[in-house]
């Protein structure tokens, strides 16, 4: 009877000790499916803040493309303005001149001072060229008086 009590016993603690290794896998299993879904949730996470900023990436380069056409348009239209000044300047001693020509009269004593600082800006100023939209400057005024 003492063999098979101890065949029994160890049967029984075998038996206990499967079933302990099975809880103990069980629980290893289910550690690992737990730290894997935290992982996954982690790196969906880190996945949407990388399409986020990847997205921000391609908006800023929209508006940095916008502000260099504004900064280009607005150093074209710097150009043509200081063009247009200088023009109106050019026409402003044009008209000088022909008044003082066609009124010898009434302008001669200022005709002689209007004349000879019309006939120096229209001989000396240069118009300045016209800024095109490739930025090459174009035009060139040319001097009609004689």
């Amino acid at each position: 009877m003492a063999i098979s009590s101890t065949s029994a016993s160890q049967g029984i603690s075998s038996g206990l000790f499967a079933q302990i290794q099975q809880q103990q896998a069980r629980r290893n299993a289910d550690q690992a499916d737990q730290q894997a879904r935290a992982l996954q949730s982690q790196a969906q996470t880190a996945q949407a803040a990388a399409n986020r900023a990847q997205e921000n990436a391609r908006s800023l380069k929209v508006q940095a493309n916008q502000a260099q056409g504004d900064a280009s348009s607005a150093r074209q239209n710097l150009s043509s303005l200081k063009s247009l000044d200088e023009t109106q300047n050019q026409l402003s001693g044009l008209r000088d001149q022909i008044r003082a020509v066609l009124n010898p009269d009434a302008t001669a004593s200022a005709s002689s001072k209007v004349s000879a600082t019309s006939v120096a800006v229209a001989s000396t100023a240069t118009m300045a060229p016209v800024i095109n939209s490739s930025g090459q400057a174009t035009g060139t005024l040319v001097n009609v008086t004689a």
